[in-house]
Order: structure tokens, then sequence, then C-alpha cells
């Protein structure tokens, strides 16, 4: 698959891009405006919005990391209900 240009991916995406960025802005000032917290998924936020800012490709990954839990090889398959 080649990548599009990233004039192209600017026309195509610019005002969908800017809309979420614009409520990821009003998402932290809601939380701003709700005073200090130690609530881990504060920190998982921010820490997410630092990868945003990291360069190159595979932002995506690094931040679906970010709030997935860990592997664990003794995972048990949830059993349906009887």
């Amino acid at each position: 698959m080649t990548p599009l240009p990233a004039a192209r991916v600017l026309d195509q995406f610019f005002l969908d891009t800017r809309s979420r960025i614009l409520d990821l802005a009003a998402a932290l000032d809601r939380l701003d405006r709700g005073g200090p917290t130690a609530d881990p998924k504060a920190d998982q936020l921010r820490r997410a919005i630092q990868a945003l800012l990291e360069p190159g490709p595979g932002r995506a990954e690094r931040v679906q990391q970010l709030f997935s839990l860990p592997y664990d090889p003794d995972w048990k398959r949830p059993q349906p209900r009887d």
C-alpha cells in the first residue's frame, strides 16, 4: 500500500483532525477546572499526548500500548454463562 502524499492527507483529514484536537482541548480544560487529581487515567492521557508529539510514524501503536493491559500468558478465556 502506497502512503498518501502529505498534501493529500491534509486535504482529506484536516477538518476532522482539527475537530478532534478541539474536542481534546475542551476535555483537558474540563479536567483542569476540576482541580488536581491523582487518578492514573489522567496520567495516561498526559503520556498519550506526549507520545503524539514524538516525531515519526508509529504514534497510534504507542498510544494504543499506553491504554492496553500488559500481555498475560496465564489469562483465562471467559466462559459462556449457563
